[in-house]
C-alpha cells in the first residue's frame, strides 16, 4: 500500500497507467498542448493518479513530459561514510536545489536543429541514434531549466537505489530481464530478427529506479543514455563541480573552461594539474580493438591504451571489469566525491554491473546498459569509452528539469 485507505497495488498501477496511456494518445494524436487549462488538467490527471510522486512539466512549445519528482537528500542518506551535506546532484551554481526533476522514461524525440526537443512519455519508443551534443541540444532548447539527465543525478538515483535495498532490473535480454526472464516489455524495435528496444513503461514495476509504479524507469537496460557534466580527456577524469551541469548555459564542448580535475583529497583543479585522477591500463594497447584487462585508477597514466595517439577518439584498445571491483593503484586514495559521482564503486555489491574505457581521445559517458549487455547492464553501468560523435540504435538519453 502506498497510502492509507482502500487502494491496492493494481488499482494504483491502473491508476497512473490510464492517466500517462491518455497523454500519450492525445500527444500522438493531436500534438503539443498549449492550452493552459488543458496542461494544468493532464498535471493534476498524473499528480493525482501518483499521490504526487509525478508530475507534467512542458517545454517552450508545448511538448509534454511525465516527471519523477526527486526529493532532496544528503550524502549521508546513500553513503554509509557520507556527511550531512546535500548529495552534488541537489547543487547548481553552489544553490542547493530542494528537488529535482527526472523524466519518468527514456526520451524519444522530434524535430531536427533549432525544432529539436525531447520528451518523455509512456510507451514510445525510446529515442536513439543521437549524438551527445545532439541530446545536450534537444534537452536544452526544451528552456530554461531543462537539460540532460546529468551524471551526478544518474549516480545519485543508484545509490538511492541500491541503498534503500532495491537494485532495478529491467530490458537487459532482448525484451527481458537476464536474471527474471518472465518479465517482458512490448517491443519497440527488432533487432537481427530478436526483441531489441522496449515500449517506454511497458515493463513491470520492478524496471523502476524504487520498485513503485511512480519510479524512474529503465536506469537498467533498453537503451545506453548519454548523461552530462562527465568525461574522460586523455584519460583524465574530469567534470563540472556539483550539478552545474544541470545549468544548461555552462559549456561542455572539448574546450570548455568549465571542466575540472580530481586530486586525492576530492577537491576539482584545473586539467592537467599533476597528480590528477586518471584511467590507467595493466598493459598498453597495440593499435588493434582488444580488451586490455581491468582499466584502474591512478595519478599518471602508465599504459596508454592507444600509445601511438593519445589524442585520437578511434576504437581501438580498451578496459573492461565489473564495476564493484574499480579500484585505484596501490598508494592512491579514491575520493568520496568519485563514490558520490557513481565513477568509482562506494559498495562491493554493485550488482555486478560494468566499467568500461579508453584513456585515450575525448570520452563521453553513456550508463545502464542495453538490451544485449544481460548482466553487465544496470544502474551502476558506466562506459567512458565513446566519442561524443558516436550514435547508434542502442543509444538514447533522457531530460531532466530543475527550476
Amino acid at each position: 500500500m502506498y497510502v492509507s485507505g482502500s487502494y491496492t497495488q493494481n488499482d494504483i498501477i491502473r491508476e497512473i497507467d490510464a492517466a500517462e496511456n491518455g497523454l500519450t494518445s492525445r500527444f500522438q494524436k493531436d500534438g503539443v498542448i498549449t492550452d493552459a487549462a488543458e496542461q494544468r488538467y493532464w498535471r493534476e490527471l498524473v499528480e493525482k493518479a501518483s499521490f504526487g510522486r509525478n508530475t507534467v512539466l512542458y517545454d517552450d512549445q508545448g511538448n509534454p513530459s511525465v516527471m519523477v519528482v526527486i526529493p532532496a537528500f544528503t550524502e549521508a542518506d546513500v553513503l554509509d561514510e557520507g556527511a550531512n551535506l546535500p548529495h552534488p546532484a541537489f547543487i547548481v551554481n553552489e544553490e542547493v536545489k530542494g528537488q529535482i526533476y527526472i523524466s519518468k522514461y527514456p526520451n524519444a524525440y522530434k524535430g531536427s536543429d533549432t525544432s529539436l526537443r525531447a520528451y518523455s512519455l509512456k510507451n514510445v519508443d525510446p529515442g536513439n541514434s543521437i549524438t551527445f551534443d545532439n541530446a545536450i541540444l534537444a534537452c536544452k532548447q526544451k528552456g530554461t531549466g531543462w537539460h540532460l539527465m546529468t551524471n551526478a543525478e544518474w549516480a545519485a538515483l543508484a545509490l538511492l537505489s541500491r541503498k534503500q535495498g532495491f537494485m532495478p532490473r529491467g530490458n537487459n535480454y532482448y525484451g527481458k530481464d537476464i536474471s527474471v526472464p518472465f518479465e517482458k516489455a512490448a517491443p519497440s524495435y527488432i533487432y537481427f530478427g530478436a526483441v531489441g528496444r522496449t515500449l517506454t513503461g511497458s515493463g513491470p514495476i520492478s524496471w523502476t529506479h524504487d520498485g513503485t509504479p511512480f519510479g524512474v524507469c529503465e536506469l537498467n537496460g533498453n537503451v545506453w543514455e548519454w548523461v552530462a557534466g562527465l568525461r574522460l580527456n586523455v584519460g583524465e577524469i574530469q567534470v563540472l563541480a556539483d550539478n552545474n551541469a544541470a545549468d544548461n548555459t555552462k559549456d561542455q564542448s572539448a574546450a570548455s573552461t568549465e571542466w575540472k580535475a580530481i586530486l586525492q583529497d576530492g577537491s576539482l583543479v584545473a586539467p592537467g594539474t599533476a597528480n590528477t585522477l586518471k584511467i590507467d591500463s595493466p598493459v598498453a594497447g597495440t593499435g588493434v580493438l582488444e580488451n586490455l584487462g581491468a582499466p584502474f585508477i591512478n595519478t599518471a597514466i602508465t599504459n596508454s591504451m592507444n600509445p601511438a595517439n593519445t589524442a585520437s577518439n578511434e576504437y581501438l584498445g580498451y578496459g573492461q571489469t565489473t564495476f564493484e571491483t574499480v579500484a585505484a593503484k596501490t598508494g592512491v586514495t579514491i575520493p568520496k566525491i568519485l563514490q558520490l559521482l557513481g565513477i568509482a564503486p562506494a559498495f562491493t555489491d554493485c550488482g555486478e554491473d560494468w566499467f568500461w574505457a579508453r584513456n585515450y581521445g575525448e570520452r563521453l559517458p553513456i550508463r545502464g546498459g542495453d538490451w544485449r549487455d544481460g548482466s553487465r547492464a544496470g544502474v551502476f553501468s558506466l562506459s567512458l569509452r565513446n566519442a561524443g560523435s558516436f550514435s547508434a540504435v542502442g543509444i538514447g538519453f533522457r531530460a531532466a528539469f530543475i527550476s
